[in-house]
């Protein structure tokens, strides 16, 4: 796909499949990524390899048994450890293994996180971010940047929240998708931020919007508004807790009510 293209992401078989009551088997997750990929979203979340067995799995059997016309795997992890060399961490080992074009890294974009759950100091996140998006991009590999908590972690510290995209960016990521992970914020707060991010770095955006106050569909719609050329999301809105943001709604909107092309 050309890359300048808008992005529709599915992470239904990641994000969704944490939705309460619903498991999903290897040959749930080949079979749904294949109607997917029928409907012509750009890119398939298939899992988190090396953390999950059954993600592990289902990205070897992907390798032979999916046939893809529009889309392409993208394998999920996160950055480096902590005071760990990044080649000899082996959750990002794993993202390699899995073989997949593109792996989609979560990081922390809130100062609060970085010190309670990293217990790392802000520097040693950035240089985390740095070295996981250099080493997977140098192994040909394209890279996008979940910002995990990001909204929140802007209204705490702007100038942090922004450095992470940058650094990112810098480092060689193609887009840093910025995360209601609350699912907390109304349209109006998406839109100023996103379009405040935009004008700070100039780097490529993407949006993934949680439903806890029942706007995820209406706060993606405002970030592509704002700039955002990437929504994630997920089909009916599978998700933990009151789920991620309806993609199946979110693409009729920008579709049928914006006149924008988004799948072929």
């Amino acid at each position: 796909m050309n890359p300048n293209q808008f992005h529709v992401y599915d992470t239904t078989l990641r994000d969704g499949a944490q939705q309460e009551g619903l498991s999903l088997s290897v040959h749930d997750k080949l079979t749904i990524a294949q109607h997917l990929d029928e409907l012509g979203v750009g890119f398939i979340e298939g899992g988190w390899p090396g953390a999950n067995p059954k993600d592990t799995e289902f990205f070897r059997r992907a390798r032979t048994e999916l046939r893809l016309e529009h889309a392409v795997l993208a394998a999920f992890g996160s950055t480096r450890r902590p005071n760990v060399a990044v080649e000899d961490d082996p959750l990002v080992r794993a993202l390699l293994d899995a073989e997949t074009p593109v792996v989609t890294l979560v990081a922390k974009s809130h100062t609060g996180h970085v010190e309670r759950a990293l217990r790392t100091s802000l520097e040693e996140n950035l240089a985390m971010i740095r070295d996981t998006v250099a080493f997977l991009t140098g192994q040909g590999r394209r890279v996008i940047l979940d910002a995990e908590h990001f909204f929140d972690g802007y209204r705490r510290d702007p100038s942090y929240a922004v450095e992470v995209v940058r650094t990112a960016a810098e480092a060689g990521a193609e887009l840093a998708a910025l995360c209601d992970t609350n699912g907390g914020l109304l349209p109006d707060d998406v839109g100023e931020v996103v379009a405040a991010v935009a004008d700070a770095t100039g780097v490529r955006l993407g949006i993934h919007c949680h439903n806890d106050t029942g706007c995820a569909i209406a706060n993606s719609l405002a970030a592509v508004d704002a700039g955002a050329t990437h929504v994630q999301g997920t089909l009916n809105g599978y998700g933990e807790r009151t789920g991620n943001a309806d993609l199946i709604s979110v693409v009729a909107n920008l579709e049928l009510k914006r006149g924008r092309q988004v799948l072929p």
